[in-house]
């Protein structure tokens, strides 16, 4: 059982996200008031029958639901109103800084410009307390060349993006697939993430080091099983944005007390929690926080040392960073001598 005192320092601690699907933010409360502006419509009767449609088998059976979804987004005051609510939900759980993916594929494929997709992601971005920046990500079970494609779209955007990721579906699409368009976004200017290691296996989680040349690798929770990988990620402080309730819900792990959350922090790994897609995985960051600590052998000087991560982590300004290392610092002097 949590204790209250900790229940309460993982919700008010500071922290940073990293790791969120802006298009898995999506409450179904808002695809039914989306699909009726837009005069969309749903194979579902009500939003408790859509609920009841978020019993996933693995990956692939989530992303079926999560694209059906976002066909509801068609507008930029959709995008707006998607990300507002998700970076109100970010504040509430003491999110200082937050870098959000988004999935331009998922919406120019559906005829939406990318304009609409990014001025409203943006525009709710700079009229929120929550410092923000926007990750564009590729889709993977796509060609190269539509990525390429994708990536040459945003170019008149560059100043709104501050780094492309890799997602969807891991299983049968390395990152090596994906060499030539993350060199191109090296050559802007642009931070290199990937999604790696969380349903394919660890030769993924170097495939996306060596070849893309990624500063971060989202979920990696396979890594343990190359001990080698494993010194490699240490040594060279490669952070991995490890997302709890995802890993239950996707069946990564069977229940949380099998996470492998406080093995990666025992080995010395910049393990981060994150939400992924909150709205279909049951949870918010600070849900995520509480769940593994609830489950797992987790104490104060972990939270600690997560918030940290999370920070370290992130893609912010040297002086930004020190700002939010300090307001850690200052919290836990604080939570402690209380």
């Amino acid at each position: 059982m949590l204790n209250e005192p900790l229940r309460r320092m993982l919700q008010a601690m500071p922290k940073a996200e990293l790791h969120i699907h802006i298009e898995g933010s999506l409450e179904p409360e808002l695809i039914f008031e989306f699909a009726q502006r837009n005069g969309v419509s749903l194979p579902y009767a009500s939003v408790e029958a859509l609920r009841q449609a978020y019993a996933f088998t693995d990956l692939q059976s989530f992303l079926d639901i999560y694209y059906a979804g976002a066909s509801v987004l068609l507008t930029e005051q959709d995008f707006y109103d998607m990300t507002a609510a998700y970076l109100a939900r970010a504040a509430a759980d003491n999110v200082r800084h937050t870098e959000i993916f988004f999935d331009p594929q998922t919406h120019t494929a559906r005829g939406v410009p990318f304009k609409t997709v990014i001025d409203g992601i943006w525009r709710a971005c700079q009229d929120s307390p929550v410092s923000a920046g926007l990750i564009m990500c590729f889709l993977r079970h796509l060609s190269e060349e539509d990525a390429l494609a994708t990536l040459e779209e945003a170019l008149p955007y560059r100043d709104k993006i501050i780094g492309v990721g890799l997602d969807s579906s891991e299983l049968g699409h390395p990152p090596e697939k994906f060499a030539r368009v993350f060199e191109r976004a090296r050559g802007l200017g642009l931070h290199l993430v990937a999604h790696a290691g969380e349903e394919g296996p660890p030769s993924y989680i170097e495939s996306a080091l060596d070849v893309l040349h990624v500063e971060r690798i989202d979920h990696g929770v396979r890594c343990l099983d190359d001990p080698a990988l494993v010194q490699r990620l240490v040594r060279e402080r490669m952070a991995l944005t490890v997302c709890p309730l995802s890993n239950i819900k996707l069946r990564v792990f069977d229940v949380m007390g099998s996470h492998n959350l406080r093995t990666l922090l025992d080995a010395g790994l910049a393990a981060t929690v994150n939400s992924d897609d909150p709205a279909y995985f049951g949870g918010y960051v600070n849900d995520n926080y509480l769940a593994a600590f609830e489950a797992l052998p987790l104490e104060a000087p972990h939270a600690r040392q997560l918030a940290v991560n999370s920070f370290e982590a992130a893609f912010l300004e040297p002086a930004q960073k020190r700002a939010f290392l300090d307001e850690v610092d200052r919290f836990f002097a604080t939570a402690q001598a209380t």
